[in-house]
């Protein structure tokens, strides 16, 4: 197994994150895809080795109504609210996700991971459409990784279904949850303890042996991506690169 650490974001300047780590999850790509020439500059100053993955924009996942559309200045056509968000199976949102691919392409990423809102809780119509979105957008040269939240969580059967049958990558915390189905790639984003996002949390020791017990405890996984998501990130990602090299594990 190959164990990947890193952050969701840049806890420090690319230059000085680049010398520590060699795996980034960009999160602009999500507010507002930048211009792919800040992309590409970005590309070109990392070794040849860093890797990039990508979180999809919010134009595909959270609804037009949503605080970070606002912050992130974007607007729609009136009339056209109802077409954009929530995985629904659009032109507008089909557009939107070849914008992320676009990024994905000019930094190097293989991995697009998507996260859905609570709002966008499981119903059936919720099912339809993010099957027929996903099944529309897996197998186009990039892995899908979905992160689920809200009433998914206790339909997990139904999460099980996309998973297995279009390939898309189960994106789980797993001191908290395992995904449906480990596969031969495993994406976990760590958010805190104590309650399911707690972004301000700072991992103890203790559960950084147990993030390693965990996730060395996967059977049949070739990569696992492991990214720390809370206010000291740099330093719990760091820190557990010391564990697992203390244990002798091979990573990046």
């Amino acid at each position: 197994m190959l164990v990947k650490v890193g952050c969701c974001g840049f806890p420090y300047s690319l230059k000085r994150y680049a010398q520590i780590f060699h795996l980034v999850e960009v999160q602009k790509t999500f507010y507002k895809p930048p211009r792919r020439e800040t992309l590409a500059r970005w590309r070109s100053t990392v070794p040849k080795d860093f890797e990039f993955t990508v979180k999809a924009w919010q134009v595909v996942t959270h609804p037009p109504n949503s605080p970070t559309w606002r912050k992130a200045g974007i607007k729609v056509e009136e009339g056209k609210e109802s077409r954009y968000g929530m995985l629904r199976p659009t032109e507008e949102n089909f557009e939107a996700w070849r914008v992320v691919e676009k990024s994905a392409e000019t930094l190097g990423a293989k991995i697009i991971v998507v996260q859905t809102p609570p709002s966008f809780g499981y119903s059936e119509e919720n099912l339809r459409n993010a099957y027929e979105f996903f099944s529309q957008v897996t197998g186009r040269g990039y892995l899908v990784a979905w992160e689920p939240r809200g009433s998914w969580l206790e339909n997990l059967d139904k999460v099980r279904r996309i998973v297995e049958e279009l390939g898309v990558i189960h994106v789980t915390d797993v001191l908290k949850r395992l995904p449906v189905v480990p596969g031969e790639i495993v994406y976990t984003r760590l958010h805190g303890l104590g309650r399911e996002i707690n972004y301000r949390y700072k991992y103890t020791y203790e559960d950084l042996q147990k993030l390693a017990d965990t996730i060395l405890g996967l059977d049949g996984v070739r990569e696992i991506y492991v990214l720390f998501n809370n206010v000291y990130m740099g330093e719990d990602a760091a820190r557990f690169r010391e564990v697992l090299r203390s244990r002798g594990v091979e990573m990046i």
